[in-house]
């Protein structure tokens, strides 16, 4: 049967292959001076030749006069000046090549280290920001910098290579080309001078440049070189469905722990997947008895974590009752092919006392490889033994010291009374205190120090460690054996419990955080649980940056502070990126703040910065495994948040979208009476001029007109409605006089009081009140219309004005229908109508319009019940 390719394998690495990004050409050689540099220059003439953009970023000729003259040829951009200690140094300018945009960059020394205070740590970064912005870079690199091969390369020549890249990057490159020089040739090459000056020379060839040195290496970047050409020509036959022998998936676990062996473990497992072409996965186990509370331990283990991550693993802490069940039980659930473990470097009695870790994972290992790598120690790296933790504060010694001192002189003054084997209790309880209170450190010492005051001032002879009787020896060895284990036993017990509390603390604070986000309605509180709970557990100011229109911004932060520019930049950079950046990164190290990407499944939602309160304050590996947990919480709350204030706009689109319907359905009718009113009567006056007498065609022109002032007023109340809802209306506030403002209001409402009467009260002593005279006519223009509208013909309309409390009160009373008492603030509403059996023409405008212009006066209107019969609207104005 034919095996094919997964199809969505074969969509993911023809879409990589489209992807707009920078092709990456490595001109690699396994030592300096095989023309590394030169070989990258001639292959940049033959592109320029070829009509190819060319520019040079960062070259180093180290004064060779051949490379000096293909430089010359060739566009240079400046570099850039960083000050470090008071001393200029100059590196790669990013930013200058991204601006200038070539087709083709040159960068000489791929794994440089840039000088402090740089965007990235390190050169073979700054390659990649060129990358991603879709220029080609042509560099140099050296076998000897690559990460998986610094134990080897250690090993071989004796020196260990402190510039490192993780082998992930020469991975990536699209092409390598192998530059080579035969060992003897480049060793005449050096002795000419034409590698390093004379006295480097000199000292080059009796350490470094040996013949089995240069040989050695030579090797490496051949099978490197060989390797990388074999993982190109199976990713080709995946990728055109060209049918092969596929092997089976591998899949590769290394145990790691603080050992000085780890790293070593790292780098062989990488090599080992290399060859068979198989996933792998660092694993450390923390056993629940024996918590790792070193905190010089747990920062190897996270910086080992992190360099399997960089060699291209997945790392994983586990937490079990032993190593090898742990392990296993991932082992089996995860499909682990091979297991790779260090030889034990603790002594052999130790391994029988208590047990080994590799034979318990070879015998409980199944149709698992185990595989063991050989425990030869990296030079100059102390080693930490996991169970035990120094307590440097000699304090703490000096007080298990003066436990025993006063053990001694309880026993001094009893020991006439008691038998001397009764008053090894005193002592083994001081033992008890001391590493219940003071650590494993001073309790071991109590239990020697303890054995040797005992002897010393409670046996006969007293005052020397001679021994009379030879039973003591046992009490001795007892007392000695009794107080090591009650030490070691309470002291891991305390280990625990410190343990237990640190976990706690971290359960605690993660469930703190996710208790307050669920209360959390909107976004503002969102981010306001989210600063003060991480501000809070981990002692930092937190700022949380957000998305609008493609531009990152301050959304919020902690009280007292505020990110600037160069921290914004720092946010940008992160969330453009969608990589960490800033404080305790690789990029940006030297900023004040740390920024981490928002990142749910649906993308990108902002940016989390943290702040240290003080300058030499880091997190450590354990802190940012939880920092990265309360920022997985933090995006999943903002992005929820986000999406219901999408909700509430779409809800409001929807209520809008009604609101305007409900307006057409309203006005259509209102809109089209008067205008077939209209479009009658000039009809009637173009066709039947002639036949009209002067008295009908008088009456079409005023019924015209009417339909005409109602459609403008229709029209005019929709506008200032519209006026009103955009906060657009600005008033021209004067002082004005009430009688003339009703007295213009009934002068526009005109034949539209009909047969009513209208009985106007106001004092002669009236005073002057600040308004918007127009506006103000509008409102009475349309709350008398409401009263004409809905009263019996020929009835009274009064309309009354006083002074109360500061402000002047206007009433206007009618003796209609009146007003149901549920509907009485209702009235106000855009669109409301008091359902009647008698229909009555109207939109529902001009009470709402109404009300609008009065609040905009800092006045009210409101309606009420009359006596007898009616409804009053009264509408209040400050006089001040």
């Amino acid at each position: 049967m034919e095996t094919r390719p997964n199809p969505d394998e074969l969509l993911k690495n023809l879409e990589a292959e489209e992807k707009k990004r920078g092709k990456l050409k490595i001109f690699l050689g396994y030592v300096a001076g095989v023309g590394k540099t030169y070989a990258m220059l001639e292959a940049a003439h033959q592109r320029k030749s070829q009509g190819v953009d060319v520019v040079i970023g960062y070259i180093e000729t180290h004064k060779r006069t051949e490379t000096e003259e293909l430089v010359e040829e060739l566009e240079v951009l400046p570099r850039k000046q960083v000050d470090y200690r008071g001393i200029a140094l100059t590196e790669l300018d990013v930013d200058a090549v991204i601006s200038r945009r070539p087709q083709l960059v040159l960068v000489d020394e791929f794994a440089h280290t840039n000088a402090s205070g740089s965007r990235h740590p390190k050169r073979f970064q700054d390659v990649t920001d060129i990358l991603d912005a879709g220029i080609d870079v042509y560099t140099t690199l050296n076998i000897q910098h690559l990460e998986s091969l610094n134990d080897i390369v250690a090993q071989v020549t004796g020196i260990v290579v402190r510039e490192t890249i993780p082998d992930r990057v020469i991975d990536e490159a699209s092409e390598i080309e192998i530059v080579d020089l035969p060992p003897d040739e480049l060793l005449v090459r050096l002795e000419e001078g034409k590698v390093y000056i004379p006295e480097q020379a000199s000292r080059a060839l009796q350490k470094f440049f040996r013949k089995g040195n240069l040989t050695a290496l030579r090797e490496m970047a051949f099978r490197r070189a060989a390797e990388r050409v074999d993982d190109q020509m199976r990713s080709y036959m995946k990728t055109r469905a060209i049918s092969g022998p596929w092997a089976a998936g591998e899949r590769l676990l290394v145990c790691i722990s603080p050992s000085p062996l780890a790293e070593k473990l790292v780098r062989t497992t990488r090599r080992l997947a290399d060859e068979i072409n198989a996933e792998w996965v660092a694993v450390y186990v923390e056993i629940a008895s024996k918590p790792e509370n070193n905190p010089v331990n747990r920062e190897r283990i996270g910086k080992i974590l992190q360099l399997a991550e960089e060699l291209g693993a997945k790392s994983i802490t586990l937490a079990g009752r032993s190593i090898h069940e742990a392990v296993l039980d991932y082992a089996h659930k995860n499909n682990i092919t091979k297991i790779v473990i260090g030889k034990p470097i603790k002594p052999r009695w130790r391994e029988m006392l208590t047990g080994s870790v590799v034979d318990q994972l070879i015998y409980a290992s199944g149709n698992v490889d185990v595989y063991v790598i050989s425990s030869r120690m990296e030079p100059n790296l102390p080693i930490i033994p996991t169970d035990w933790q120094p307590h440097r504060p000699l304090g703490r010694y000096l007080l298990s010291l003066g436990l025993i001192a006063i053990s001694t002189l309880l026993g001094l003054t009893v020991r006439g009374n008691l038998e001397p084997a009764n008053l090894v209790m005193l002592y083994l309880a001081s033992v008890v205190i001391s590493a219940i209170f003071l650590g494993r450190g001073p309790s071991l010492f109590a239990s020697i120090a303890g054995v040797l005051a005992f002897d010393f001032f409670l046996v006969p002879p007293y005052h020397t460690f001679a021994v009379s009787d030879t039973q003591y020896l046992i009490t001795f060895g007892m007392l000695f054996t009794v107080s090591l284990i009650i030490s070691s036993l309470t002291a891991k017990e305390r280990e625990q419990a410190e343990a237990a509390v640190r976990r706690e603390s971290q359960t605690s604070a993660l469930y703190n955080l996710s208790k307050d986000l669920t209360s959390a309605t909107d976004l503002k509180k969102v981010a306001e649980v989210i600063i003060a709970n991480i501000g809070k557990a981990f002692g930092r100011e937190v700022a949380i940056f957000l998305s609008d229109r493609g531009r990152l911004h301050p959304f919020a932060s902690s009280p007292n502070y505020q990110p600037d520019e160069n921290e914004l930049a720092v946010a940008a950079w992160a969330f453009v990126h969608d990589q960490p950046a800033g404080r305790g990164t690789d990029t940006l190290p030297a900023a004040s703040i740390r920024c981490l990407p928002l990142k749910t499944s649906n993308g990108l939602v902002g940016v989390l910065g943290i702040h240290p309160k003080e300058a030499g304050s880091f997190l450590t590996p354990e802190q940012r495994q939880t920092l990265s947990a309360f920022t997985n919480q933090a995006a999943l709350a903002i992005e929820r948040a986000s999406l219901a204030e999408q909700a509430r706009q779409a809800e409001l689109l929807k209520a809008t979208e009604k609101l305007q319907s409900a307006l057409l359905n309203s006005i259509s009718h209102d809109l089209r009476t008067p205008l077939v009113s209209i479009t009658g009567a000039l009809t009637s006056l173009d066709d039947q001029s002639d036949m009209l007498d002067e008295e009908n065609r008088r009456s079409l022109v005023v019924t015209a007109r009417e339909e005409a002032d109602r459609l403008n007023r229709l029209v005019g109340n929709l506008l200032s409605m519209t006026r009103i809802e955009s906060g657009a209306i600005r008033l021209h506030s004067e002082p004005g006089d009430i009688e003339d403002l009703i007295g213009t209001a009934l002068e526009q409402l005109g034949r539209r009081l009909g047969v009513h009467d209208v009985k106007v009260t106001i004092p002669s002593d009236f005073p002057l009140v600040p308004m918007d005279f127009t506006l103000m006519v509008q409102v009475v223009v349309n709350v008398l219309d409401n009263a004409v509208k809905y009263s019996p013909d020929c009835s009274l309309v009064e309309v009354s004005a006083s002074v109360m409390n500061q402000k002047a009160r206007i009433q206007i009373a009618d003796c209609g229908v009146g007003i149901p008492s549920e509907d009485l603030m209702r009235i106000f509403d855009k669109f409301y109508r008091v359902q009647r059996a008698e229909k009555v023409s109207g939109t529902g405008l001009g009470l709402s319009i109404s009300k609008g212009i009065v609040e905009a006066h800092h006045g009210n209107i409101y309606a009420s019940a009359r006596e007898g019969g009616g409804t009053i609207i009264t509408i209040e104005l400050p006089l001040k």
